[in-house]
């Protein structure tokens, strides 16, 4: 092969690649943390439509984190709400950094960012809009350096 044929392949390979890690993703949302400090009164709220009752998904939080987060855990509260109103409410608990202080996750200066998964290989019975409320079930009343949380849903297609 030439050059010229070798570096066009390489390009539609990295085309494709590039183009088929999108596909999966059927929402993804961060809402940011008003002065960085999550109080108890301030949930996030994501809405997402769902048209595939045939394939299961993966569901995880996204929680960006800075150096003035107290606490090398978080607890949790999500309620999901079908189309038809039904609903569900998760409490939850993840560690965000280990027994040394060493957080999880990628972070980079001053940010931390890690994916905690909610639900893995999830079917949803019916299409329409689902409701993800998160709120933190921390003591504390307003729950210092998080940047901002966020949803992800992704299509596992076999």
């Amino acid at each position: 092969m030439t050059r010229k044929t070798t570096r066009i392949l390489i390009l539609l390979t990295a085309a494709v690649i590039t183009a088929s890690c999108g596909r999966n993703v059927v929402f993804t949302d961060t809402l940011p943390v008003p002065g960085r400090i999550w109080t108890l009164d301030n949930s996030a709220t994501f809405s997402f439509s769902v048209d595939d009752t045939v394939n299961s998904n993966n569901i995880d939080f996204i929680l960006r984190t800075g150096s003035a987060y107290p606490y090398r855990n978080i607890w949790l509260f999500v309620t999901t709400t079908a189309p038809g109103g039904s609903s569900i409410t998760d409490t939850l608990m993840y560690d965000l950094a280990d027994e040394k202080g060493n957080w999880y996750g990628k972070g980079f200066g001053d940010i931390n960012e890690l994916k905690l998964p909610y639900r893995q290989n999830v079917f949803f019975p019916t299409s329409g809009t689902y409701q993800v409320t998160v709120a933190h079930g921390m003591r504390s009343a307003g729950l210092k350096g998080v940047y901002d949380i966020g949803l992800r849903v992704e299509k596992n297609i076999k």
